[in-house]
């Protein structure tokens, strides 16, 4: 029986980050962490693009680019929304979320979801390695995780 497990190496991968400016005091905290998390697996500095989108909803076409650019091994969004007083969180996070995994589908790419979905800002925060450790680290652990799974099923490794 052949077993497949991705491996969390990032050397000699190429990676994409699409990062939201909205919540900046949150999104920034996520985009470090994804970054440092890259660099302590073996990634490159200079192997990185980092791709700012102004909201959330903004994120999965910069997703796609990315991964149709042929530039990325895989693609990490990062973003973060906050219930507010109107149906408006609802509908972003739904279709952000599902936009984000159609790109992986329809570009046959890891693109992994760190888009924090929150009900107020504290829980935001602690989802952005105050209390409850980092989404850019766990997105990008995925991402590195998937690169190196599809490759194994592949046969590329």
């Amino acid at each position: 029986m052949k077993k497949i497990s991705g491996q969390l190496d990032a050397t000699g991968i190429k990676l994409g980050v699409v990062v939201s400016r909205f919540n900046s005091v949150i999104t920034e905290k996520l985009l470090e962490a994804a970054i440092d998390t890259f660099r302590r697996h073996g990634g490159r500095s200079d192997d990185a693009t980092v791709v700012r989108v102004p909201g959330s909803f903004e994120i999965p076409i910069a997703a796609q680019r990315l991964a149709r650019s042929g530039n990325c091994d895989a693609v990490v969004c990062l973003g973060c929304l906050i219930r507010g007083e109107t149906k408006h969180f609802d509908f972003l996070a739904e279709e952000v979320t599902r936009a984000i995994s159609q790109v992986a589908l329809k570009e046959d790419l890891p693109v992994s979801y760190g888009v924090i979905t929150s009900e107020t800002v504290e829980q935001a925060m602690n989802r952005a390695g105050v209390k409850h450790g980092n989404k850019g680290v766990e997105a990008t652990m995925a991402a590195l995780e998937m690169i190196s799974a599809l490759r194994q099923i592949r046969g590329d490794e």
